[in-house]
């Protein structure tokens, strides 16, 4: 037979006082006789009972729940930012709802209106699709929304991340002074903001700098999987390129495993620098060299974010940028 929920009546009947008495119990407001406090929080000890989030937050308009959008869960990069997220939520005492969405516009706004539908107290947003739609959604919602890791070309979304353009564009050019004049743009979907005015950007400045010029086929999409990295490795081939910038270590150790099977030596024939340091960079042979950056602090600080915005508070910056470096490791010379 299924077990009933202890209810906060059970509670109130039980101990013998008002259901007010134990919400005031429960959510600690002073204003309790000792005895009765007592009495009430053995009831609850006894009969195993705990308070709904939701029920509690009605009378405050607050559920203590937070909503998180995540493009991939089996992507290791988002799932450490996730973890950061979730570290800081549990130390301000909220609970997370965890929302796929796939890397699909329509099916964020679906989960973002699912997110809505369940009265989260604020969202955070992984992904690199943010199309004005899904903008306004955001900017018209009743809760605030963070971006973690990710970008609002206009600025107008408080976010967290890395300079992007910077971190490109210092990688670009450590190949191009490794003598490189071919190097491969490796990147997810061109027409995500990400890649296009941020971190193709960057590429394209190094480019210009060191007066290289740019050929379009060596910018190279596919999708942000292994699959998908190994795949593009002889069209990488193809346009002679000699060193590559990936944007994602899933694509860049796929890229890496066909350019091997194909009987090219990195680093020794081909460079390969990749953008997340995440675990991925140190188990492939040879070890994948990486731009740097804080993943689980850029979750933790957007969390932190969140949870200023849903207390009203002001934010002293909108976007706030954490710092990025540079790890070499054997897939560069």
């Amino acid at each position: 037979m299924e077990k009933q929920a202890i209810t906060i009546y059970d509670v109130a009947r039980e101990a013998k006082v008002s259901m007010a008495t134990v919400s005031r119990v429960v959510n600690g407001n002073t204003n309790v006789r000792g005895e009765t406090k007592k009495k009430v929080e053995e009831v609850i000890e006894r009969l195993g009972y705990r308070p709904n989030a939701v029920a509690r937050g009605l009378a405050s308009r607050k559920t203590t729940t937070i909503g998180v959008i995540i493009p991939d869960v089996t992507d290791v990069y988002f799932s450490e930012l996730a973890r950061g997220i979730d570290d800081v939520a549990q130390m301000y005492k909220y609970q997370i709802i965890l929302a796929n969405s796939d890397e699909s516009n329509a099916k964020t706004e679906l989960v973002f209106e699912s997110l809505l539908g369940k009265q989260v107290d604020g969202i955070l947003f992984m992904g690199d699709m943010l199309d004005d739609n899904l903008r306004a959604k955001f900017a018209a919602s009743n809760v605030p929304v963070v971006l973690a890791g990710s970008v609002d070309v206009t600025g107008n979304a408080a976010s967290v991340n890395i300079d992007y353009i910077s971190a490109v564009a210092e990688v670009t050019t450590r190949l191009i002074k490794a003598g490189h004049q071919k190097i491969a743009f490796v990147s997810g979907p061109i027409d995500h903001s990400i890649n296009k005015d941020f971190k193709l950007k960057g590429y394209q400045q190094a480019l210009e700098v060191a007066a290289v010029p740019f050929d379009e086929s060596l910018v190279i999409t596919a999708d942000y999987d292994y699959q998908s990295g190994y795949q593009l490795g002889k069209m990488v081939q193809s346009v002679h390129a000699t060193a590559a910038v990936v944007v994602d270590d899933e694509m860049a150790a796929g890229l890496l495993n066909a350019l091997t099977d194909d009987g090219v030596h990195v680093p020794d024939d081909f460079e390969i620098i990749t953008t997340n340091n995440s675990h991925l960079t140190v188990i492939t042979r040879p070890q994948l060299s990486s731009i740097t950056q804080p993943i689980y602090d850029l979750g933790a600080v957007a969390m932190r974010m969140l949870t200023k915005l849903m207390n009203d508070e002001k934010l002293s910056m909108n976007t706030m940028i954490l710092p990025h470096g540079y790890v070499k490791r054997e897939t560069t010379k």
